[in-house]
């Protein structure tokens, strides 16, 4: 049975660095996409994370958090990305609409969506990838797809099949039917 973040946290508060490692894979890309958000800077983004679970180990005695381990993960990046933007020397206006509002429970499990979906369709093969990109985001038909790579339609409905039901082991089924909801649902 899986570890509930309460749990992993009071591991951590016990010096556990396996359990910070389990609450860093957790939700390290979640937050990366949180704050790129606001950055736009991908590799800023994930030192700014991981800064975050690095002041946590270093703090783990004096932090109490009695709610959602998950909560007070967001609330460390949106005053570390608030911190960045403020400290930038190169901007010359920060404005408000930069500053990310902490999310809501539900959008923090959409960003958790979109980070298991990144990761596993970045473990398929290239082409299977370049061809689901296209078809699923771009959405250009089969016919569009085989032309723009110059492969036979045939091709790609082969690869799109084993693209879904690699999607469908690897997200499970039931954020796979929100892949296709979120996918397909302007066609």
């Amino acid at each position: 049975m899986q570890q509930t973040d309460q749990e992993i946290w009071a591991e951590i508060r016990n010096g556990e660095v396996k359990a910070l490692r389990l609450l860093h894979d957790r939700y390290f890309f979640s937050l990366c996409n949180f704050a790129d958000k606001s950055l736009h800077q991908l590799p800023v983004s994930e030192e700014l994370v991981s800064n975050c679970f690095l002041r946590l180990w270093e703090q783990r005695k004096s932090i109490e958090i009695h709610q959602s381990v998950k909560a007070y993960l967001y609330f460390m990046v949106r005053n570390q990305v608030v911190d960045y933007i403020r400290s930038d020397k190169n901007r010359l206006i920060a404005t408000t609409d930069e500053i990310p509002e902490i999310p809501t429970e539900e959008e923090i499990n959409q960003h958790e969506f979109y980070a298991v979906l990144y990761r596993a369709i970045a473990k398929l093969p290239d082409q299977r990838r370049q061809i689901l990109e296209l078809a699923a985001f771009q959405s250009m038909t089969y016919k569009q797809v085989a032309q723009n790579l110059n492969i036979s339609v045939n091709t790609v409905k082969t690869q799109m099949g084993r693209a879904y039901q690699f999607l469908k082991e690897e997200i499970g089924a039931k954020r796979f039917f929100l892949f296709l909801t979120v996918c397909f649902s302007e066609e």
